[in-house]
């Protein structure tokens, strides 16, 4: 095992000026030793006019050791000593040019009244929001000339890409499906019967069940989850490969990333939510059935019969009709949030966590704009 050589240098005196020899590991290795020798740097050339560091006797140096050298000329620059570099190999000035010594200014805290920040922080977030709507606005456009591009020439059409996703997507994304719609739906009866109960009118639990769960809580509820699991996931596939420049390398090679690998999972997704959302549908009534012969006697080939008197083919297709359009606004953001990853491990935190709030934000305005449309129309 090699046993580092501390840093050394000796000083010289020429002239009105100090040569300073370094030698040695200026390394992580003697980090103690390191830090000594830079500062021992400073003292023995104080006094003189000019200080040269002649660096060709050292045998390693690492960022640390660059640092540290460098912050010892910055050192004698200020007391005003004219400190230079000679005699460094190549790699030793690369190190010097690259770990360079520097000051980090603090940023200045803005000063004012609080009303005048407030009213700040709003109008930056209206500007924000702004910018993404119109970058959400830009990205729809290039999705849907890629996918009717990709209509158009059908020997171009990823349907493996396609058929990949919506097994990710629909079928693995089934059972946490069921399962969340089918408690909502029993807790939902529950509660109804025991408030209905109180009026003699416990069979209206139909109604109640039929009407909430089909128009609002079974797309409104499976949008919610798809966009937390697989507008998550999205982003952060398409984060990680922004990360590790494998988009970059899809460009390089002639494929365009939004033909490869964002309109398959948009298109994807618009193709799995009224799946899902038939699915959690009939969950949700299953749960419901379940506990209004538990709590309300009535009885499964009842509840069957009375849903129909209590429900309309529209009330069903309220709840599917929304499904690809929440599927688009998960698709969009998560794709958008994923290209705007940078390189760090923060950022793609940041961005995951933008998609899935901002995914469900939008998802129940665009739940409540079809509501205000739907009643609009009296659909």
């Amino acid at each position: 095992m090699e046993v580092a050589e501390g840093p050394t240098f000796a000083a010289e005196t020429e002239g009105g000026g100090t040569r300073l020899k370094l030698a040695g590991h200026w390394s992580l290795d003697a980090c103690a030793g390191v830090e000594e020798g830079s500062q021992a740097l400073v003292k023995a050339a104080a006094g003189a006019k000019t200080a040269v560091l002649d660096l060709s006797g050292v045998q390693r140096m690492d960022t640390a050791g660059a640092w540290l050298i460098d912050r010892a000329r910055s050192e004698l620059d200020e007391k005003g000593v004219k400190a230079s570099f000679a005699d460094a190999r190549p790699e030793v000035a690369l190190l010097l040019k690259e770990a360079h010594f520097r000051d980090f200014e603090e940023p200045k805290r803005r000063r004012g009244f609080f009303l005048t920040g407030l009213l700040a922080d709003v109008g930056e977030t209206v500007v924000g929001a702004g910018k993404d709507l119109r970058r959400g606005v830009e990205f729809l456009g290039e999705v849907t000339a890629s996918i009717g591009s990709s209509l158009a020439r059908p020997r171009d059409f990823r349907l493996t890409a396609l058929v990949a996703q919506m097994e990710k997507i629909a079928f693995r994304g089934a059972p946490i499906i069921i399962l969340i719609n089918f408690l909502v739906g029993a807790i939902v009866a529950q509660q109804g019967i025991f408030q209905l109960r109180r009026f003699g009118a416990t069979i209206l639990v139909v109604d109640l069940l039929g009407i909430l769960i089909l128009r609002e809580l079974g797309v409104l509820l499976t949008s919610i989850m798809i966009a937390g699991r697989s507008g998550s996931a999205i982003t952060a596939e398409l984060g990680s490969m922004k990360m590790r420049e494998e988009i970059d390398a899809l460009s390089v090679m002639g494929v365009r990333p939004v033909d490869a690998l964002i309109a398959p999972r948009i298109l994807a997704l618009i193709l799995a939510l009224p799946l899902l959302t038939f699915i959690a549908d009939m969950s949700a009534l299953a749960g419901g059935i379940l506990v209004a012969f538990l709590y309300g006697n009535i009885t499964p080939k009842s509840f069957i019969a009375l849903l129909p008197e209590a429900i309309a083919l529209r009330t069903f297709l309220a709840g599917i009709i929304k499904a690809p359009f929440m599927g688009l606004i998960i698709g969009l953001i998560a794709c958008m949030e994923g290209m705007a990853v940078a390189g760090s491990a923060e950022s793609l935190g940041r961005q995951v966590t933008a998609s899935v709030v901002k995914s469900i934000f939008m998802v129940i305005v665009v739940d409540g704009l079809f509501a205000v449309f739907f009643a609009a129309i009296r659909f």
